[in-house]
């Protein structure tokens, strides 16, 4: 890394374990008709790897510092956008690149993985996967299962568009400069199971709604709706007003939203 200094702000925390960058390649098969698009590549540890899949590649780094890094990987096929990611509009920016699938790889900064993960599921885009560095602990959130303390709003709305896998725990001691907490890869697949809320606004609106007090029970979260329409749902899974949103499994929630939606 020589002297360079590591921006706090912008959350550089550069991955140098060669084993974690051979083991988020290893969860992709990548072709060389498909586009990855890499987000706060640094000083290109993991790009140097995704070049070994001689696909199309794009990466976008808000600091120009490590210029003399990134452009050292620039050739026909991979483009490197010194921009900050979330000024971004992706679907007009891709519009020119010929591509088969199309995959986010990245080791996303500490400090805004949650809005690169809303603006990429936002983006109406079809992503073949997406492998992310992020978090242990949000790793947690986003993977968990009903009835655990780490399954929330964010967990059901990620769930309802993807796949969410928990791929592997990385120590803090994998970066330079070490950050204060671990981290975990996951890996996100779009979920085509077909079962799928009417009215999204509605289903949004009412996940948010059932998690807003986590200590409360869903009668009191949910009291501005019809909630004997919601215990008749409730019931078919076993559930009643008087569980927490955290008990509830996706499909229930697609389901109520979907009878309230008539």
């Amino acid at each position: 890394m020589g002297n360079f200094q590591h921006k706090h702000s912008l959350g550089q925390n550069f991955l140098k374990d060669k084993s974690v960058l051979t083991r988020i390649i290893d969860s992709v098969d990548i072709k060389e008709d498909d586009l990855i698009i890499e987000i706060g590549p640094g000083q290109g540890a993991l790009t140097k790897y995704l070049k070994l899949f001689h696909a199309n590649l794009i990466c976008f780094e808000i600091d120009t510092r490590v210029k003399k890094y990134l452009d050292n990987f620039l050739d026909d096929k991979t483009d490197i956008i010194y921009q900050d990611f979330l000024t971004i509009d992706l679907n007009k920016f891709l519009a020119d690149y010929k591509y088969n699938k199309l995959y986010v790889i990245a080791n996303l900064p500490y400090y805004i993985t949650t809005p690169i993960i809303e603006k990429l599921s936002n983006s109406n885009l079809e992503f073949e996967a997406m492998v992310l560095m992020v978090q242990n602990e949000v790793a947690n959130r986003l993977s968990a299962i009903p009835g655990t303390k780490d399954y929330g709003a964010i967990t059901v709305l990620l769930k309802y568009l993807y796949d969410v896998q928990k791929l592997f725990f990385v120590s803090r001691e994998s970066f330079d400069p070490m950050p204060k907490v671990d981290s975990a890869v996951i890996k996100l697949t779009p979920r085509n199971d077909g079962f799928v809320a009417t009215n999204f606004d509605v289903f949004n609106k009412l996940v948010r709604d059932a998690f807003k007090m986590k200590r409360k029970n869903l009668k009191n979260n949910l009291s501005s709706y019809n909630l004997d329409i919601i215990n008749e749902v409730l019931n078919k899974y076993g559930l009643s007003l008087s569980d927490r949103a955290e008990m509830v499994c996706l499909d229930c929630f697609i389901e109520i939203a979907n009878v309230i939606s008539k």
